[in-house]
């Protein structure tokens, strides 16, 4: 079977990645450069943590996921996962209902570690918190973050090197349909002919496919990168990656990188917009936001020089589940995006999933992501569970 697969992010190259080792012929398309650097893949950091309230579903997903991650450190010979911990604060005591105390009794049913502490411990373990306004948290041990922009680029040398056909730089114009979907155009009128093609094209999936616009939305949510004055205080053994009594603010964050950067975004709802835009930049009503978060969260962050601010887009389906699924209505066609702002961690396993998608092979998870129109765009979905 030859595939081609349109959109080079972690979807696209783990999908290209896992339908070659099938013994597929591929082509990855990507009007480049790659990384692409609009792409909600090309980050210096994506959370990986298995905290999902009570959603056993995820949880279990994200268990698998880890083991997979430390094998790709291996395998690869660096580290791409950094597993530094998860901290998750609230500013009233945990009861039942919220994210955190939903995730502690996931975990304890689990057997997964973690722990609570009270803001006297807090205070002890991670003093750059205000624990007069954070009061508990919650902490699990196993979780950490990737380095984003690194896991995609040798993830596209690792396809280039099994034999995937990188077209780096070639846009997609439309699907060649002839009673099914055939290949696609490229801008340049080239055309790629294959048995099946596979979009991955995330938050531009909505534009580059209209008819998906009724179940499949491209959101604009802020990102901040920020240089302290005493970085020494936001090491990652002091500041892990965090989540600030998420379900309400929807501020996460990151330990100081090596470029002296601490990573700040705000995952809720976010605004629509299109991906097709260039034009990324942050508002200063985001910034006054986050300054003022910041003056209650973490003071001796709140002066910090912003270095880089920009608008992270994300694909959303209204239930928060990915989408990988086969279109019924056009076969040789398969989707798979709708990544809600928490898919990158599953990277170790989305190309598997995709590739089962494609083939049609039985695999009972993709039930939860099947091809379900009646989900339709304006139903909100709970930020704290899919946040990073």
């Amino acid at each position: 079977m030859r595939a081609v697969v349109v959109g080079a992010g972690i979807n696209g190259v783990t999908a290209a990645i896992a339908l070659r080792k099938r013994g597929h012929d591929v082509d990855l398309v990507d009007p480049g450069p790659l990384p692409h650097p609009l792409a909600a893949s090309t980050d210096i950091s994506k959370a990986v943590r298995a905290a999902y309230g009570a959603d056993e579903f995820y949880t279990e997903l994200a268990e698998r996921c880890v083991p997979l991650w430390r094998e790709w450190n291996q395998q690869f010979g660096f580290t791409l996962f950094h597993e530094v911990g998860f901290l998750f604060m609230r500013r009233t005591p945990m009861q039942e209902g919220d994210f955190e105390f939903e995730t502690a009794n996931v975990f304890a049913r689990r057997g997964h570690k973690f722990a609570r502490f009270d803001a006297d411990e807090v205070k002890r373990r991670f003093p750059i918190w205000n624990t007069s306004r954070f009061c508990e948290g919650l902490f699990e041990p196993e979780a950490g973050y990737v380095d984003a922009t690194r896991v995609v680029t040798t993830l596209i040398s690792h396809a280039t090197k099994l034999g995937v056909r990188l077209q780096g730089s070639s846009s997609f114009a439309d699907l060649i349909e002839n009673g099914r979907v055939t290949g696609i155009a490229l801008q340049d009128r080239q055309r790629l002919f294959a048995d099946a093609v596979v979009m991955t094209a995330g938050a531009w999936t909505p534009q580059l496919l209209p008819f998906t616009k009724d179940f499949l939305r491209a959101t604009g949510h802020p990102i901040f990168h920020l240089k302290p004055s005493r970085p020494e205080l936001f090491r990652a053994e002091k500041f892990p990656v965090f989540g600030a009594d998420i379900s309400a603010t929807g501020y996460y964050g990151f330990p100081i990188n090596g470029d002296g950067v601490v990573k700040i975004g705000v995952h809720a709802l976010g605004h629509e917009a299109s991906a097709k835009s260039e034009d990324r930049s942050v508002g200063a009503k985001e910034e006054t936001q986050l300054r003022e978060f910041l003056t209650e969260t973490f003071p001796q962050l709140a002066d910090a020089p912003i270095v880089f601010a920009h608008t992270c887009m994300y694909c959303d389906t209204n239930d928060g589940d990915f989408w990988i699924a086969r279109d019924p209505g056009r076969p040789g066609l398969t989707i798979a995006t709708g990544d809600n702002g928490h898919g990158f961690k599953f990277a170790p396993i989305l190309g598997e999933l995709i590739a089962d998608a494609v083939e049609a092979k039985p695999n009972p998870l993709l039930q939860k992501f099947r091809w379900r129109p009646e989900v339709r765009v304006g139903v909100t979905k709970e930020a704290a569970r899919y946040a990073g």
